[in-house]
């Protein structure tokens, strides 16, 4: 079975913000496949279904960003699952805004849900998906990210995200080599692709 996670915040407050692009691909995916995600379990939504012919559980952590770790170690420890089975869907304000970056492991980088994940399963041997939020050189970080976007950059985020179901397609049907040479893009996707 695949875990396919995708990093947020709770409330109302969160829905639809920067910070919650993780939840909001989850969201969209399931919605593809007619999956809901309405289990209350690990300290996680999560719904059960099928999607390119694997068995996949979609987790959006109810911890609040800094703690995903302690649910997604939970979700690994019960479900007995290979590492490498692990997929965790998140923004990042270091990647041009709209783009999407595949890779199959390493750093949590500046993102504290990525390194409380890191820090819980003590690993960061598994892929993951990066949706670029780019970086607004005027506003509070912190602000940043849990603001919410402007009209033209809805559209931006509205290619990004399916984009990105796209890839979680092809990496459970054909591993995470292929999605990354299919779908890692350098700028906002529908701009010209290229490899990280």
């Amino acid at each position: 079975m695949y875990v396919i996670v995708g990093l947020g915040n709770p409330g109302k407050k969160y829905e639809n913000t920067r910070h919650n692009i993780g939840f909001i691909t989850l969201d969209y995916l399931a919605d593809r496949h007619g999956i809901k995600i309405t289990k209350i379990k690990h300290k996680a939504l999560v719904g059960e279904g099928n999607i390119s012919g694997q068995k996949v559980l979609l987790v959006k952590p109810q911890t609040y960003m800094n703690l995903s770790g302690n649910s997604v170690r939970e979700v690994m420890e019960y479900y007995k699952a290979d590492i490498e089975k692990l997929l965790v869907i998140y923004d990042d304000i270091d990647i041009p805004a709209g783009s999407v970056r595949i890779r199959k492991k390493g750093s949590a980088g500046t993102h504290n849900g990525m390194r409380s994940v890191v820090y819980d399963l003590q690993s960061d041997q598994f892929p993951r998906i990066r949706i670029g939020m780019g970086n607004s050189k005027y506003a509070d970080l912190k602000d940043f990210v849990v603001s919410g976007f402007s009209k033209e950059e809805k559209e931006i985020f509205e290619k990004a995200v399916a984009h990105t179901a796209d890839a979680i397609e092809c990496f459970l049907q054909f591993g995470i080599d292929k999605a990354m040479n299919e779908y890692n893009t350098k700028g906002a996707v529908g701009e010209e692709k290229g490899n990280e």
